[in-house]
């Protein structure tokens, strides 16, 4: 059982959802964002997932896709990221997951990028543009060296598109709250529960609910639903407006009323 795995096998024993959070990577430095991955441990995050930084990231909103100019400008790449989570490994067991476009995988190469991050202490990937229909070469990479791939399931795809992603996960399946690109909302939405009780009819791992939750009300409401909670652009926006500031603070704010 992978670490990330494990982590829900226990929050679900414990009777609790698990807390996801996404940073990017090299945003404001990588420097910053080993502290971040320590402050977030420490704060009872489950699960971390570092965003590759990448010049278009069609599914971010205008929060992460500032964060990733600006990673990229500080000259943030796949393989620096890498180096950061040996970093955060050498004194942390926390999940990691690592959360990319498919441009940078294709580039570094699947094989190669499946052995480096395994060696580095990765526990998963997602590629946020790559359907499981198009992921056989990544499995046959990623699969024999223990690499959880978690798969994107939205409130818009088919039930065909929905089965593959299920049948295809492992770590979690990250189902969208709503339809659009990532980015803070004023309520959860009505899509979120459909999504997941469908989803329920069609595997047996995990379910996490992200996209747009930004407050803990709204954290809440998603496990109320879920097996766990993803916040991303509310904690990058944290780090925007406030680069040395307390992540760990912010996130245990979010997940109060969990």
């Amino acid at each position: 059982m992978s670490r990330i795995a494990d982590r829900f096998a226990r929050r679900r024993k414990d009777g609790a959802k698990a807390f996801v959070a996404f940073v990017t990577a090299g945003d404001p430095s990588l420097e910053r964002t080993v502290t971040a991955a320590r402050e977030l441990e420490d704060a009872g995050v489950d699960v971390l997932e570092l965003g590759v930084p990448f010049s278009d990231p069609l599914a971010d909103g205008p929060v992460i896709q500032r964060a990733s100019d600006r990673a990229l400008r500080q000259g943030t790449t796949l393989a620096r990221v890498l180096e950061a989570v040996r970093t955060i490994r050498q004194a942390s067991d926390l999940p990691l997951l690592l959360f990319s476009y498919f441009n940078p995988i294709a580039r570094y190469g699947l094989e190669r990028l499946a052995r480096d991050a395994r060696d580095a202490g990765v526990d998963g990937v997602l590629v946020t543009d790559l359907p499981p229909e198009e992921a056989a070469d990544w499995l046959r990479a990623a699969r024999p060296r223990g690499l959880d791939t978690v798969f994107l399931a939205s409130p818009t795809s088919p039930p065909d598109r929905l089965r593959r992603v299920a049948e295809a996960s492992r770590g979690f399946v990250y189902a969208l709250s709503r339809t659009g690109v990532t980015g803070e909302q004023e309520r959860l939405s009505d899509d979120a529960r459909p999504l997941v009780e469908r989803l329920r009819g069609l595997t047996d791992e995990p379910i996490a609910l992200g996209f747009g939750i930004s407050t803990p009300e709204q954290a809440a409401d998603a496990a109320a639903v879920a097996d766990g909670v993803v916040v991303g652009s509310a904690l990058v926006r944290f780090l925007e407006t406030d680069p040395q500031g307390d992540l760990g603070e912010r996130a245990r704010w979010l997940r109060s009323a969990m």
